[in-house]
């Protein structure tokens, strides 16, 4: 595949990056969105005629609410995490999940416990390699839920609590936002805090360069899809959207160990990628695809089954069906803390939504028949 044309000018700025860093660096573990969504808020509420928000946390940013036609762009605010479950008499700390986190990157990990005094730092303790190897007749531990536990310093129960950590506390990894050579960015929750980065940059350029839409715009920031897809589900209910573009983030499938037979070739780096699937809805994909060739942004595309795994299986299911489509931005190490994008696919997305949001109007045809 040749290696696709860069976008022909920037569209993001120093201002954009800022708010990126801190909104990667910011905790939104499901459930607990909130701390994120008042930094997203906060940035998009210039470009917004009016904000919205429910009673889970989904926040939407709206432009020209007064209109009755409604295209919605949406990305999810929430990112993985674990809930403390038990806490042992020696003060140690086991864990449930909080939606898809792995339990095999776990071990030896930094974390933040957020208990009622606020954040308290601690470890996944692990085995020292001396001890596993010491028989070597013993099978070597893997990590898995119900062997992996925190430290936090604490010698008991009593201890551990008095530091404000209870049973149901969130904890989430502390690895943030850094960069790497050749334009790549690594971090926890990139999955997916730059969709709701990217949806945030859409309504800018709308606002700076004195776009008048024909319709009403709902900039939506969803929470819980980390859990099945819930915080969709009940925005596409409340807004009863006529058109939905979606933004995650997809496998790029380069690496090793991924097996591109069953998930497709996508790379970081080539562009957004666009999936073919049963919710995914076939003119308004067609229309993304001529508007990609039109904007000179090379696509990539791929195939889902029966679900797409993202919050377009919600809105394109809600309420009478709703046309719906997927807009994906490679990601290398899935639901790890070194998750890692390329810049020019954000500036490609971005670009990609954008250009379809202005080329919409009430008028398209988005009928089979």
């Amino acid at each position: 595949m040749a290696k696709p044309p860069k976008a022909s000018k920037k569209i993001t700025n120093d201002k954009s990056w800022k708010f990126l860093r801190e909104y990667i660096n910011n905790p939104s573990p499901t459930g607990f969105e909130s701390w994120g969504q008042k930094l997203w808020i906060e940035y998009v509420k210039p470009y917004a005629d009016e904000i919205m928000t429910d009673p889970y946390g989904t926040a939407s940013a709206i432009i020209n609410p007064q209109e009755k036609f409604k295209v919605v762009i949406e990305a999810h605010a929430d990112e993985i995490s674990w809930f403390v479950n038990y806490i042992s008499g020696e003060g140690l700390i086991y864990l449930k999940r909080n939606g898809g986190v792995d339990h095999q990157i776990a071990p030896a990990k930094r974390v933040l416990i957020h208990g009622k005094k606020g954040p308290v730092k601690a470890v996944f303790g692990w085995p020292a390699i001396h001890t596993r190897l010491s028989n070597p007749e013993t099978k070597e531990p893997a990590p898995k839920v119900e062997n992996l536990f925190l430290d936090c310093g604490a010698r008991n129960k009593k201890d551990v609590e008095a530091l404000g950590i209870h049973i149901g506390a969130v904890v989430t990894y502390e690895e943030g936002y850094d960069e790497l050579a050749y334009d790549y960015i690594i971090g926890r929750a990139l999955d997916n805090r730059i969709g709701g980065f990217m949806i945030a940059e859409v309504a800018r350029l709308i606002k700076e360069n004195k776009k008048k839409l024909p319709f009403a715009l709902y900039v939506v920031n969803a929470v819980q899809e980390e859990v099945g897809l819930r915080g969709a589900e009940m925005i596409a209910r409340r807004i009863k959207p006529d058109v939905a573009i979606i933004t995650d983030v997809t496998h790029d499938t380069t690496t090793p160990m991924v097996n591109k037979i069953i998930e497709g070739d996508v790379a970081c780096g080539k562009g957004p990628s666009l999936a073919f699937g049963p919710a995914v809805h076939n003119k308004l994909l067609d229309y993304v695809r001529k508007t990609a060739d039109k904007s000179n942004i090379h696509v990539q595309l791929r195939a889902v089954s029966r679900s797409t795994g993202t919050d377009t299986d919600s809105f394109a299911y809600a309420n009478d069906g709703c046309p719906s489509v997927l807009i994906s931005i490679p990601l290398r190490y899935m639901h790890t803390t070194v998750e890692m994008i390329h810049k020019d696919d954000i500036e490609n997305t971005i670009r990609l939504m954008y250009d379809t949001v202005l080329g919409i109007t009430p008028k398209t045809n988005l009928s089979y028949f």
